[in-house]
């Protein structure tokens, strides 16, 4: 054996060594003591293991789901696709205009920094050289493309109503939610409620909120899909002139149809009705329309920067909304559940590419379900993929976060050797902490899945201990 290959093998076990202290170190550090643990590092130019600790180990994943929904959604659809939502003239009644939906969740939504009204201009501006001023029309909203189910089953109740949990519709708007805006300033009495914005006009709110002084959020909306009935609890920042939180748009579609009924009239056009395909949907009714004139489309970004929003804020209404529209492309009939046949699709897609699916259970798109589970094996194998087998490899991988550098990794691994190296997905609920993606320096090209759950100590303490391990590779 020549020196060299010599010094290379005992580098390598020394390596791999010093590598099991480390996770060793890990498990057994005191803020993950009881806590469930499932680690595995894999080189991603030889396919091998480096490290591991119960890498077969199905664990609770949370936001790390979305680079399942992600990888996903790029094989099947391309980095290219965009979402185009059309503004039409009904042929059979030429008095009704059509808003058709594909199930865009960027459509006035303001992640991009774009201007969130660009719809409402453009369509007004389009019908206005096509409708007469003294003429009525009505609106009608397709929003059925996805049903209306909205939600996941699997949601628990004191998600549902909030911004994070928002619902997933054919037609969607405004990131689907709105903000409530109180004043604080009176100490001894409970936050006034001053607006909404965008206007509400038919919600009531029943206010149980209470006053801090720690100057934290703690303030939740709660309220189930299509209900204008909603709750108000927790506590928010006292002193304050204007404080606001975010709650979740019942019935986005009719929201939609509304508020493009205001932009017309104000233009001069008379709307008599605004509906949605929501009651027909339910009561199986045949929709009577033809799809004349499109006078508007608006088209989204291309997926690879709908991606970037997805996992570098960890946005759960795009996921939720890309798992839908994977489901819908397999089963175009409208009355079956697209989320169930997104899901179907995942398992389905990842085993052809060989990828055992034993370990997956899988209920939304973002990871907001807590009774989402896989393993690292599985995490790491995808991720494995992405990065050497993919066409869409470039565009996924610049989906992710750099550590220390941006979106929710802005604070992890910031000020170490690693920081800009390692571009991962966060995920983050009770009791759950995890992180999963690639570390990319010089030589050493992992691919890492870090799960912890029902740990003992801060989130912090346990965020600190994974920092070190990674730190060791």
């Amino acid at each position: 054996m020549k020196k060299a290959s010599f010094l290379s093998i005992f580098l390598f076990f020394a390596a791999l060594a010093y590598s099991q202290t480390a996770i060793q170190q890990f498990v057994n550090n005191p803020a993950l003591k009881h806590a469930s643990v499932g680690v595995q590092v894999t080189d991603l130019k030889t396919g091998k293991t480096i490290v591991s600790h119960d890498p077969q180990k199905s664990l609770t994943p949370a936001s790390v789901t979305k680079v399942i929904t992600s990888a996903t959604a790029l094989e099947l659809l391309g980095e290219n696709y965009r979402y185009a939502t059309r503004v039409a003239l009904d042929e059979n009644d030429p008095s009704r205009i059509l808003v058709l939906g594909s199930g865009d969740p960027t459509l006035g939504s303001d992640a991009f920094g774009d201007n969130t009204a660009a719809f409402f201009i453009n369509a007004t501006d389009a019908l206005k050289k096509e409708l007469l001023p003294d003429k009525e029309y009505s609106i009608y909203v397709m929003d059925n493309l996805f049903g209306y189910d909205g939600i996941s089953p699997e949601w628990t109740w004191i998600d549902i109503g909030n911004y994070y949990a928002s619902g997933s519709y054919g037609i969607s708007v405004f990131d689907n939610s709105y903000k409530l805006f109180f004043n604080t300033t009176d100490r001894n009495s409970p936050p006034r409620i001053l607006r909404t914005e965008p206007e509400m006009k038919k919600i009531q709110f029943s206010n149980f909120l209470s006053l801090n002084i720690s100057g934290s959020d703690n303030g939740y909306i709660y309220g189930i899909p299509f209900s204008y009935e909603r709750t108000i609890k927790g506590n928010i920042p006292a002193g304050r002139t204007e404080f606001s939180i975010k709650g979740d748009i019942p019935d986005p579609g009719l929201f939609l149809g509304e508020t493009l009924s205001d932009y017309l009239t104000r233009s001069g056009i008379k709307i008599s009705k605004v509906e949605t395909a929501r009651v027909d949907y339910i009561a199986k009714n045949p929709i009577s329309y033809k799809i004349g004139k499109v006078v508007h489309t608006q088209t989204s970004r291309p997926l690879k920067d709908i991606l970037q929003e997805v996992n570098v804020k960890s946005n759960n209404h795009y996921a939720e909304h890309l798992l839908r529209l994977i489901g819908r492309t397999q089963n175009a009939d409208i009355y079956s559940d697209p989320l169930q046949a997104g899901i179907d699709y995942v398992k389905k897609f990842w085993e052809q590419q060989g990828v055992s699916t034993t370990s997956l259970a899988l209920h939304d798109g973002s990871g907001l379900a807590p009774q989402n589970a896989f393993s690292p094996a599985f995490l790491n194998e995808i991720l494995f993929f992405m990065y050497n087998k993919s066409k869409n490899s470039k565009a996924f991988f610049d989906s992710l976060p750099k550590a220390g550098k941006d979106g929710t990794l802005r604070n992890f691994m910031r000020g170490t050797k690693y920081e800009g190296k390692i571009s991962a997905k966060s995920g983050s609920i009770g009791g759950v902490q995890c992180y999963s993606g690639y570390l990319v320096d010089g030589n050493k090209q992992y691919a890492f899945t870090v799960m912890v759950n029902k740990f003992n100590g801060t989130r912090s303490q346990v965020r600190s201990a994974i920092e070190k391990f990674l730190s060791s590779l």
